[in-house]
């Protein structure tokens, strides 16, 4: 069957959020074809797990053909057992509280807090200090007595969670912390890089990311026998590659090296697109100031964003239409945007797991709503944006 290519947009559409490729990605591209290193071993996919670890400042890196790979392997290299219990961002893309299942553990579904939007961190302590119960050397939760082994909070939008109260309540508690850094490679809390502040960090390349390898995830860590352990899982757990013994069952989540040059070519303009997408921000939001019933997603005092996707909350009362419609009104002006993603608490996929207090994240998910946040969106193209917004 023949197959057809992909419908162009139209010359004016102004899309959500699309790569910058330049001749230098075609170039290391190129390099890996011509060596006819196209697959899952290569030198790119060596450099690539080297510079993802030394910008984030962790000791290791180990690529996977996608984030959710990466979160489906950290969580088994930080012990994650069947019937153990994982507090997770109920604000979030599907892909950690997937990963939490792949595992045969359970999500616990915390809210995200009003101000930044991401996992809030009292509700966190407070559910960990009064839902749950020290049995037989383990934290436990009261109602279902499954164990408690870690925290998985989810850096969203380009944006940090506020990581101190969750590292000091899961030293507390002797708790795992894999952070989904997904959406925030370049973002800091305190100047530190996100994905190097728990046990294990993960990370997202795909298209629609800052940077992208066509796909891809990476997992950094500062501990080599996770590090290691995650090699080891990622590669189909092979013991001799020669007799092809596999001690355990393994995974084929690795990254080939075509998708590794391509992410190499991305870092080398990351820095570039950080700054492109701050300025972005800026401009949308003096664009924004004075338009009575949209806010944005605050910048905390203790956070650098990358505001991977501009975001505002739109009050249907005040502004006059509520976030669906101002996102047809966009559509109609050829112009993509996106609602923040249906809260998992309420996703059919994880119907009846357990949620606690999560109204935040319920009226998020009713006013939100992505700009295009491309960091190659042009003023003119930004300016059309802000002229529906501006003009409903």
């Amino acid at each position: 069957m023949k197959s057809e290519a992909a419908t162009p947009l139209p010359d004016d559409y102004i899309p959500l959020s699309v790569p910058e490729i330049g001749e230098v990605e075609w170039k290391y591209v190129k390099e890996s074809l011509d060596t006819k290193w196209v697959s899952s071993a290569g030198t790119f996919v060596d450099d690539f797990e080297e510079k993802i670890a030394s910008y984030t400042d962790t000791k290791y890196g180990v690529a996977t053909v996608n984030g959710t790979a990466a979160l489906h392997v950290a969580l088994s290299v930080a012990g994650v057992e069947p019937e153990d219990e994982v507090l997770v961002s109920t604000l979030t893309f599907i892909a950690p509280v997937n990963a939490i299942r792949y595992v045969g553990a359970w999500p616990v579904f915390m809210d995200a807090e009003p101000d930044h939007w991401q996992m809030d961190p009292q509700k966190v302590q407070d559910f960990l200090r009064t839902k749950c119960r020290w049995n037989n050397g383990a934290l436990s939760n009261k109602s279902t007595g499954r164990r408690i082994k870690a925290i998985l909070p989810v850096h969203i939008l380009g944006h940090s969670v506020h990581m101190d109260p969750i590292l000091s309540v899961a030293q507390q508690f002797g708790l795992k912390i894999v952070e989904d850094a997904s959406e925030a490679l370049g973002a800091k809390y305190k100047d530190k890089s996100l994905g190097s502040m728990g046990d294990i960090g993960c990370f997202s390349f795909n298209g629609n990311k800052i940077i992208t390898s066509g796909g891809g995830g990476m997992i950094v860590t500062n501990d080599e026998r996770a590090a290691q352990e995650a090699r080891y899982l990622t590669t189909q757990a092979k013991d001799d590659p020669i007799e092809y013994i596999h001690g355990k069952i393994g995974y084929n989540y690795r990254l080939t090296n075509i998708q590794a040059a391509l992410g190499v070519a991305q870092m080398e303009r990351l820095n570039d697109s950080v700054v492109a997408k701050r300025k972005i921000a800026e401009r949308y939001s003096k664009g924004l100031e004075g338009i009575a019933g949209v806010s944005a997603m605050k910048e905390a005092p203790w956070a650098f964003s990358t505001y991977w996707l501009y975001t505002i909350a739109v009050e249907a009362k005040i502004y006059g239409m509520d976030c669906r419609s101002l996102q047809r009104r966009l559509a109609e002006a050829r112009i993509e945007a996106r609602p923040l993603w249906q809260p998992i608490h309420l996703s059919p996929a994880h119907a009846g797991r357990e949620a606690y207090h999560c109204d935040v994240a319920e009226s998020l998910w009713h006013r939100a709503l992505s700009l295009p946040s491309s960091s190659v969106l042009t003023r003119s193209d930004q300016a059309r944006v802000l002229s529906v917004i501006t003009n409903p």
